[in-house]
């Protein structure tokens, strides 16, 4: 069940270069948001809705979360919009990360790919450790919100301007040969899922990925943002914004 409306913006700031995080009223879509899952935004003058990741939920004080770079003109106008101002959102939607109380979590964030992180990870609290990688030291978003969960952080940077100089995949390997999780969530580029899958399966640990892709409807009536999974060994088509974006790692096609 989704909600669709205009919700009042209550805070906006730029969180690095281009990252705007924004918090939203929405009580009736914070009460049936899930870590996870997405919003469809519409930008002004645009017909297509924007899809963006929810950072937080807050279910007492009503509260979502977005956190988005902007990458092109939609997102631009959706960076205009200041605390105070309606933002016309469709949310929640798509299948979120499941979580089982007690349940030792590494969750692992590359970019963009981080603030889905923020919320599963607040739902495991202790019981998380948190792997997040950026290109350099001046894209480092969300680190103190993880720490303030209580949550075990470790932060790469590609060029080694803060934190270890590697990518994410480094220290999610020592973390498997040395302390296995229970679980591994993951949100991010393409090819540091896949690596992090690669890992999940080597070490026998069950992990749950979160797709990014092009989308136009959100719910499954378009065909855009199509991807390949494996079920019972054959090869399908699934919907990302409906049947994910969230993904058991070992039914995705990585190829």
């Amino acid at each position: 069940m989704y909600k669709q409306g205009k919700y009042i913006v209550l805070s906006k700031r730029a969180a690095a270069k281009g990252i705007f995080d924004m918090l939203i009223d929405c009580p009736e879509i914070a009460a049936l948001a899930q870590p996870g899952q997405f919003v469809q935004a519409a930008a002004d003058g645009y017909f297509l809705r924007r899809p963006i990741s929810i950072c937080d939920i807050d279910k007492q004080r009503g509260t979502i979360r977005l956190v988005f770079e902007v990458r092109g003109k939609g997102t631009q106008k959706l960076s205009e919009i200041n605390a105070g101002q309606p933002i016309d959102i469709i949310a929640p939607l798509g299948k979120g990360f499941t979580f089982e109380e007690g349940k030792r979590a590494v969750c692992v964030g590359g970019g963009i790919g981080t603030p889905p992180m923020l919320s599963i990870a607040k739902l495991c609290g202790k019981n998380a450790r948190v792997i997040s990688g950026f290109r350099n030291a001046s894209a480092v978003i969300l680190q103190e919100d993880f720490a303030a969960a209580g949550c075990e952080t470790l932060l790469c940077t590609d060029d080694g301007s803060a934190g270890l100089h590697g990518f994410v995949t480094q220290p999610l390997e020592e973390m498997l040969k040395t302390d296995k999780p229970d679980i591994i969530y993951a949100c991010g580029p393409m090819p540091m899922l896949k690596g992090t899958a690669l890992l999940a399966q080597q070490y026998g640990v069950y992990c749950e990925v979160s797709l990014e892709q092009r989308m136009a409807c959100g719910v499954g009536a378009c065909l855009v943002c199509a991807c390949k999974t494996v079920k019972n060994g054959e090869q399908i088509l699934s919907h990302v914004c409906k049947d994910g974006p969230v993904f058991n790692s070992g039914e995705v096609d990585f190829s």
